[in-house]
Formats: C-alpha cells, structure tokens, sequence
C-alpha cells in the first residue's frame, strides 16, 4: 500500500510562487490600464506603451541599461576568468589573500562602493557618464565571476595544463583547448550573476553617472516618486525582453546539438545575407536620420541643454516639442530633493538649469552659485501670475523664474471627515482620536515641522528653540497616540482609493487626488501654510546659458506651462494656464487645490537657515524613530 505524501512541501511551493510571480502579474496587468490610477483597472489600453515609446528618456534608459550590462558582463567575465585561472597558479598565500581582497566588495554595502567610485572620478576630474558607469559595473562583477569561476578551477587536476603541452600544444591552446572547456559551467553561471548584477544596479550607477546618463532603475526610481502607469509598461517590457534570452539560452544549446552533425554551408548561405540585408536596413536608417535631421535649419541644431529638475516634473511633450522647434537635444536629470541637487552643484556639476524650490534658491544665491538674469532676453515676465512674482526670496526676479507653485494643506476624505472639524481644529484635526489609526504624515522635516508649527500658532521660519521643541512634542504626540502612518508620495494613490480619512499633502498632488476622486476635499487651515514655488534658475558655470534662456521663454509661454500643468497637476506660474485649466470646462474645474491661496496673512515663504534645519533635521529623525517604535 503507498504511503500519502504530506502535501504541505507542495503548497509551500505553490505559495512560493505565488510570492514571486504575483506582483510581476500585477504589473503586467496595471501596464494596460487606461487610467493613471496603480491601484485601481479602468479599462484596456495601449496608451501607457505609446507614451514608452514617445518617451525618448525612457528609451534611452532602456538602451543604456542593456548595453552597458552587455559589454560589463564580456569584459568582466573575461577578466575575472583569467584573473581565477591565474590565482591558482600562484602560491597559496598569495590565492589565500587575493580571494580575501575578492570578498570585500561583494560584502562591502553598495552605498560605500558607490561613494568610492564617485570620490574617484571626481578626484581625477573624469567627467561621469556612460563611461565611467560602464566602469563602475565592470568592476563590481569582476569578484562575482572570479567568485563563480574558483570551484570549477579547483576541482581540475592541476596538471591538466602540462600534460596538454607535453602533447604538443602551445600555452594557448592549452588555456583555450584544455582549461577553458573545463569551466566553461563556471564561467556561463558567472557571466549570468554579472549581467544579472549590471542590469538589477541602482545605487552605484545612481552616484557615478553624470551628464544625463540614466540605465533603467534609475529612471524607474525617478517615475516611482509620483504616479506614472508608464512605470509598468517600461518594466512589463523588460521582463518580455529577459524572459525570451531566458528561452534562447535553453533552448539554443539542445537546436545546437541536433544540428552539430549538419554541414555549416546552409547556415552560411542563410547567415551571410541576413546579415548584409540589416546591415543595409540600419545604414538606410542612419542615411534617412541624418537626412532628416539636416533638412532644416533650426535656431540652436546642434547644441545641447542640460536640465536638473525634480522627477515627474515635466508635461508628456514639451521637451520633445522644444526639441522639435530649436533644433537642440534636451537631456534631462533628476533629483528628489533640494539638498540631492545642491550637492552636485556644490561639487562643481555644470547644467544649464536648475529648477529648486523657494528656499534653497535663497542659499544658491548667498553662496554666489547662480547668474543675474538678462531681462531683456525674456519674453515671459509679463504673462505670470503676480502673485508669484517678486517674492521675497529672489525681489524683481533677478535669478530666478517661476515654473509651479502651491501650497501644503489637509487632503481628507468628505465621507469620513467633518468639515466643521477641520474648520475648528485646523492642523490640531491630526491630533483628534476620532481618527485614531486613519491619517498619513508626510515624510518631509520642513513641512511636517510647518504644520506642527502652525498648529501651535508659531511661524514656521522660527529660530526659536523653544517654540521648535514645542513642535516636536507636538509630533511626537501624532505618531505615539495617533497611529498615524508616515509616507511619501504614496500618498497620491492611496488617497485616490480612499484608503485613510485625511493626510498632509502637497496642492498639486491633491488636484490628481481630487480629480481621480470626487469624495476628497483639500483644506488650508487659517493658521496659515508654506506657500511654496519653485523656479528655473541659470547656474554660474553653464555651458550654454542662451539656450537656457530659450528654454525658460518656451516652458513659461502658454503651450509649454499648459503642458506641464495639466499632465502634472501643480499650478502653472503663466497666468492664462491657470485661469484656463480652472475655469469652467477646465481640466480642474472646481478643484480648489489647482489655486493657491493669496489672502492669507498667516501664509508663508520658507526662508533658509542652515543652524535651524540642522536642528529639525535631527528631531525629525527621532520622530520617525519614535513612529517605527511605536507599531
């Protein structure tokens, strides 16, 4: 009688598997979603694949990516199998202590490494781009391989090498006739960790590439910090694309068997003109680009213009467009925060604009980091909202133009919150136990401070300790009692579903919430608010500051600003952009979030201080610690 199998191994496979492939199934689906919703599915669409494809940054990316893993994953693989072949020819102190040098990188956390890489470059002054990124992947696989390649080598008898030679072949042959074919297992499945390693790399490529060089998670990092469905189809494409090598690679090896036998002349006969007719196809490709390209004379062909600006910060073709009527090619680099950017100008990194918020323009301008505007080369002043317009960071606009602006306010759910309350308590609504568990924090010391700030009637720029630990209590109280959930921009989508009652958000990011769900409302508190900009300045050192000029009269005329806005969400400095897209039959029509608030006497600019933010820096991270403690 057969025994019953236990069928707990086989469901913890299948659970295994699930764990595994669900997400991937999960975005595939989401990457045909008509609507730009992560969550929630609207109905088939290719549109997200379209706007891929349109997307020349992301294309690039892709490229960058497969290319740079490729030619890692050769020269990597034949270094490090020479560099094993060679170890184990050498004395054994020497192998001992050359596989212990190979260790440290692989244990070495990928921050350090990539800080190192960095250090290096800038020290002997390489200008970061693909290059250098191709050599920072080089080196970080080598160990993988030679790592993957030792064992095989170990386990060959040692006198393999010699016994080849005493039948008469050379050094060479020896290596590539008798050694090689040995570890050839080691060598493929070191060749796959490196390319596997080169393809999945963020962090070293994050900190050694420069110049707008972007590989995939870079650019996949840069989309995740606002809402973009493009994220699935540009990832959906790269499983397509690993899943077929994938098939080739065990595939090719049982066609190749069963064709060892046949003549190579058929082949040939197929190959040889195969490959004559893409060579062909591609020349008649470049011939008609470059064509193409030459037909018309346009104002600045040719050139190039560097732009450091906030990720998901721009509309879906106004760098194309520009492109299109100057003649000039547009690379765009991304930061996530003010301070993110100011390190790279600090250490010297030329662009041609910068676009940083209110405050840190402040500090570039003390620290003598931007150039004087030339008025007279700008055709957009005249059509910006006065209301942001010769603030108090920059008067007259000498440094700077404006590109959004905003506020920080109370996203909340209309079915879950009272408006009354929000009327009576302001910021202090986040401090009410009736919604206990059912708020969300935002992960910014600045703006948390600003509401912790206000709520207590203080102004958000103090320099007053006092009033700064009254804040922090005030905090610390929010997340010890409240339960409150501290998050980044997942609070657009999450807010979109209705999944908590209320949550501190930016105003362009309520305007997508608002307008993807008619039950959430936005409130500004009387006790005031961070009325932010952020703006288009020239940097110093740019290399080609007229073109910059042109760029910045293009992205404030009507086309460009309602371009921006309307993808975006954040309200357009161009006044009749704002005045069209809020209007009647406007996109954000009845959405109080698209129009910042202008009569408030409590609102305020953040003003820089560098003693202060030192000191908020710290107390926010004690509140974030205390918030994990207290789950």
């Amino acid at each position: 009688m057969k025994k019953n199998k236990h069928p707990f191994g086989k469901i913890l496979l299948i659970l295994t598997i699930m764990f595994f492939y669900l997400p991937i199934i999960y975005m595939i689906i989401f990457s045909f979603n008509d609507g730009k919703s992560l969550t929630k599915f609207t109905g088939f669409s290719l549109r997200w694949y379209q706007h891929m494809m349109d997307s020349g940054d992301m294309m690039s990316a892709l490229s960058t990516t497969f290319s740079v893993a490729i030619i890692a994953t050769i020269i990597s693989t034949i270094i490090g199998t020479i560099t094993a072949i060679g170890l184990s020819k050498s004395k054994k102190i020497i192998r001992d202590l050359m596989e212990q040098v190979n260790n440290l990188p692989m244990m070495n956390p990928e921050i350090v490494t990539a800080i190192g890489f960095m250090l290096l470059f800038i020290t002997f002054k390489i200008e970061k781009g693909y290059v250098t990124m191709l050599l920072a992947h080089i080196a970080f696989c080598i160990p993988y391989v030679i790592l993957s390649v030792m064992p095989k080598i170990r386990s060959l008898d040692p006198n393999i090498a010699d016994a080849a030679m005493d039948l008469g072949a050379t050094p060479w042959q020896a290596l590539t006739k008798a050694i090689v074919p040995q570890i050839t297992p080691g060598i493929i499945s070191g060749a796959l960790i490196a390319f596997t390693m080169s393809i999945d790399d963020f962090i070293i490529s994050y900190f050694v590439t420069g110049r707008g060089v972007k590989n995939l998670s870079i650019v996949v990092y840069t989309m995740s910090k606002r809402v973009n469905p493009s994220i699935n189809a540009v990832s959906t494409l790269v499983v397509v694309i690993i899943t077929i090598a994938l098939v080739i690679i065990n595939i090719a090896p049982v066609v190749a068997s069963k064709r060892a036998k046949k003549e190579n002349v058929g082949r040939r006969k197929f190959v040889y003109p195969a490959t004559a007719a893409v060579c062909a196809l591609l020349a008649i490709v470049f011939f008609v680009n470059i064509s193409g390209n030459r037909a018309a004379s346009k104002p600045f062909e040719g050139q190039t213009l560097h732009i450091y600006n906030w990720g998901e910060y721009t509309g879906e073709n106004i760098i194309n467009d520009f492109q299109k009527e100057t003649g000039a090619t547009v690379v765009m680099e991304n930061f996530d925060s003010n301070e993110q950017m100011y390190i790279k100008v600090a250490n010297g990194e030329s662009y041609d604009i910068l676009v940083p918020s209110d405050y840190m323009i402040q500090r570039l301008i003390s620290e003598g980091y931007l150039q004087k505007l030339d008025h007279s080369k700008l055709d957009c002043l005249d059509k910006l909202n006065d209301g942001v317009k010769n603030l108090a960071y920059d008067p007259g606009n000498e440094y700077s133009i404006p590109y959004f602006w905003g506020t920080v306010g109370i996203i909340y759910d209309k079915t879950k919150v009272d408006i009354e309350d929000l009327k009576k308590e302001g910021y202090n609504i986040f401090l009410d136990e009736k919604y206990k568990g059912d708020i969300y924090l935002y992960d910014s010391e600045r703006d948390s401070f600003m509401m912790a700030l206000k709520a207590l009637g203080y102004s958000m720029n103090t320099t007053n300790e006092k009033e700064i630990q009254e804040a922090y209590d005030w905090l610390l109280q929010c997340v010890q009692t409240m339960d409150s959930e501290i998050v980044m921009d997942e609070i657009i989508d999450n807010m979109a579903q209705g999944r908590k009652a209320l949550g501190l958000i930016y105003s362009g990011d309520a305007t997508y919430v608002m307008a993807e769900n008619e039950n959430m409302g936005y409130y500004l508190p009387e006790s005031g608010t961070n009325l932010w900009s952020d703006a288009m300045v020239i940097p110093k050192n740019a290399k080609n500051p007229e073109l910059a000029y042109a760029f910045i009269n293009y992205a404030s005329d009507y086309d460009g600003a309602y371009d921006n806005s309307s993808y975006v969400g954040y309200t357009a400095a161009n006044k009749e952009v704002m005045d069209d897209l809020s209007k009647v039959g406007g996109e954000f029509e009845g959405i109080n979030a698209y129009i910042p608030r202008s009569d408030n006497q409590n609102d305020e600019i953040f003003e820089y201080n560098e003693d202060t933010k030192k000191i908020i820096s710290d107390l926010w991270s004690r509140v974030k610690i205390a918030a994990s403690n207290a789950k």
